[in-house]
């Protein structure tokens, strides 16, 4: 029950997060959006820290999930282009539904993981669905410094999401076809 009760804790709190910001996320507020008594959320987290951190770790494994199913809907690319259509599958779950709020509360988290070592060293990016398949996908195509290539692609993915949550827009696919294009160049 405890487990349940941390993650139905840390799921309000990304809520909080993608809706008012760092400054909003309170112990209160997270109680408040779980619909829980007052105190419950600092009960289990006893600070603030410990809120964020628990937030952090349940947003990578919401993210992780999310890699899953996309790669489940979008098998490993063969070509440019479903590379391109792996990338604007995800770049459209991470910019509507949930996933636009989820998108909001990780970037709050990562400004914050700036000044916070145990946060960022739960953000920086492990192996992955995602990245094992640009990898691969790379290297398929014989493209020199697979590992900087993929990281620069991939980092290019995340710049064009920020940009989309900023604007309020979806992603242009010719931006997406841009970046492939890059990381495939000779």
């Amino acid at each position: 029950m405890a487990t349940d009760r941390r993650t139905l804790l840390a799921d309000a709190a990304l809520g909080v997060l993608a809706d008012q910001g760092i400054r909003g996320l309170t112990h209160r507020a997270v109680d408040r959006a779980a619909a829980l008594p007052d105190g419950t959320t600092s009960a289990y987290f006893r600070t603030r820290a410990a809120l964020l951190t628990a937030l952090v770790r349940r947003l990578v494994e919401l993210d992780q999930h999310e890699l899953e199913l996309t790669a489940a809907q979008a098998p490993a690319p063969r070509t440019a282009a479903d590379l391109v259509e792996g990338l604007a599958l995800l770049a459209h779950r991470r910019l509507t539904g949930e996933g636009r709020r989820r998108s909001l509360a990780r970037y709050a988290c990562v400004l914050e993981s700036v000044r916070d070592p145990e946060l960022r060293e739960i953000l920086i990016p492990r192996e992955n669905t995602g990245r094992e398949a640009v990898r691969q996908f790379l290297a398929a195509h014989r493209v020199r410094d697979v590992e900087d290539r993929a990281l620069t692609l991939l980092a290019g993915f995340d710049g064009l999401v920020l940009d989309g949550l900023v604007r309020g827009e979806t992603l242009r696919r010719e931006a997406l076809e841009g970046l492939v294009a890059a990381a495939l160049r000779p």
